[in-house]
């Protein structure tokens, strides 16, 4: 989509598009890895199927986990950059790809150490299930250090103002991995194994072609490739907060998960097909957020509190218009979805009634999510880990329990969700609406201005 000068209302669309549009790209494409492997895997035999789902599911949830290696990175260097200093933007983030590694390292040792007790008493593999989840999560632990590497240099690369790099190692990476994946399991019949190794050399090779740019990068800006202990800390620091948010929503959304089990097997079911939904139009939302994370932290490094104001309420009005499309394109579709995912006419029934919420939930997501990633942006973690938690264990949690004492329906549930993303959205709305995010300077030194 190309966007014209005379078609733009506001300053900032130009820039929000140059860097939303990649980072769509990429956000779509992130998720090929697991889904490869499961089209790949799918046609060994159910056991290895389900081996695959234990496994993907653990290395889904402790990746994501990790995710502030590129949302805390992000917006430290972006601010930095805003500042003028591109030297100490690249040398944060050279920290971060240091912190990466280290991290990786003690959770590939952890994971290998912890992996049968996590397959088989924590996600309850049976015996046929077990060894070929084990197979497949302990060659994908190897692959921790690079897919964390990878995570802290997407990252430094955002905060530079370049979506497109992270674009373009993520269709490469993806296309390494299909191919080889495809040589490994049929060509050499290594099973569960091969795919696990396609993914492994893929991920290696991503997080290399990350170094290779950054190193170039911090050549040309004259800036240290050595760990700094101090910048080191900031990472982490910030890091641990936004860990904490990110936990706080796994648990909310693995919560769900656990209710519909338990609701019966056609809601878990419906709910499963329901939740992917949500999640693809909740990626495609996020691009945005990520425009809003470099931007923002960019605009309040140089000084610049009005134009982080004016853009990030740019960027929500985006966010909500494509909120109400994307709502739109849920109601249009609605009775086509549900039998691309299964041929149970009780579970297409439900799921279709369920899509309903999903679709009314599309512009209360959208103000969340973009909010979330301006307030990420502005440095604003501490916050943003509080407001999540309350969400979660205040909110979410009393009214699952409510649906499961009631013994109330899938749609209760999803009721439950809709409580907590209003409750997401209204504390970043509230939150946005005063000036306490408004931090100005690499050094975030605060500002007394009002919001306008």
């Amino acid at each position: 989509m190309r966007i014209s000068g005379a078609g733009l209302r506001s300053a900032h669309d130009r820039e929000i598009f140059r860097l939303a549009f990649p980072a769509l790209g990429a956000l779509a494409v992130e998720p090929l890895y697991i889904l490869v492997d499961t089209a790949i895997v799918g046609h060994l035999g159910t056991d290895l199927l389900a081996g695959l789902a234990v496994a993907g599911s653990v290395l889904v949830a402790v990746f994501n986990i990790f995710n502030f290696l590129a949302y805390s990175t992000t917006a430290a260097v972006a601010r930095r950059l805003g500042a003028g200093d591109r030297r100490g933007a690249v040398e944060h983030g050279v920290a971060g790809l240091w912190l990466a590694a280290g991290l990786g390292v003690g959770l590939t040792a952890l994971g290998l150490v912890l992996a049968p007790v996590v397959v088989e008493d924590v996600m309850g593999a049976s015996a046929s299930v077990a060894d070929p989840a084990l197979t497949y999560l302990r060659i994908s632990l190897l692959g921790a250090p690079f897919m964390l590497l990878t995570l802290g240099g997407m990252g430094v690369m955002r905060g530079l103002q370049d979506t497109r790099t992270t674009l373009v190692v993520a269709v490469g990476a993806n296309v390494f991995n299909l191919v080889l994946e495809v040589v490994l399991v049929y060509g050499f019949d290594l099973g569960i194994a091969g795919s696990a190794w396609g993914t492994v050399t893929a991920q290696i090779g991503a997080a290399l072609a990350y170094l290779v740019v950054v190193a170039r990068v911090a050549r040309r800006a004259g800036a240290s490739f050595r760990p700094t202990r101090s910048e080191v800390r900031a990472v982490a620091a910030v890091g641990g907060v936004l860990a904490l948010r990110t936990g706080s929503l796994l648990l909310a959304l693995t919560a769900a998960t656990a209710v519909a089990s338990r609701i019966g097997d056609d809601a878990v079911a419906a709910h499963q097909v329901t939740f992917q939904v949500w999640l693809f139009l909740a990626l495609s939302v996020d691009a945005i957020a990520i425009a809003g994370q470099a931007m923002v932290g960019r605009l309040l490094g140089g000084g610049d509190a009005a134009g982080a104001r004016a853009a990030a309420r740019r960027m929500v009005e985006w966010g909500v218009a494509a909120g109400i499309g994307f709502a739109a394109l849920v109601v249009v579709t609605r009775p086509l979805l549900p039998p691309l995912f299964t041929d149970d006419a009780g579970v297409r029934d439900l799921a279709g009634d369920v899509l309903w919420v999903v679709a009314a939930l599309q512009p209360v997501n959208a103000v969340a999510f973009v909010l979330d990633g301006v307030l990420i942006g502005a440095g604003d973690v501490r916050y943003l880990a509080r407001a999540m938690a309350a969400a979660s264990f205040f909110v979410f949690a009393p009214a699952a329990v409510a649906v499961l004492a009631l013994d109330a329906s899938l749609l209760w549930l999803w009721g439950a969700l809709c409580l907590f993303m209003v409750a997401r959205a209204a504390g970043n709305v509230g939150r946005f609406a005063t000036a306490a995010w408004v931090v100005t300077g690499s050094a975030q030194k605060r500002v007394s201005a009002s919001p306008s």
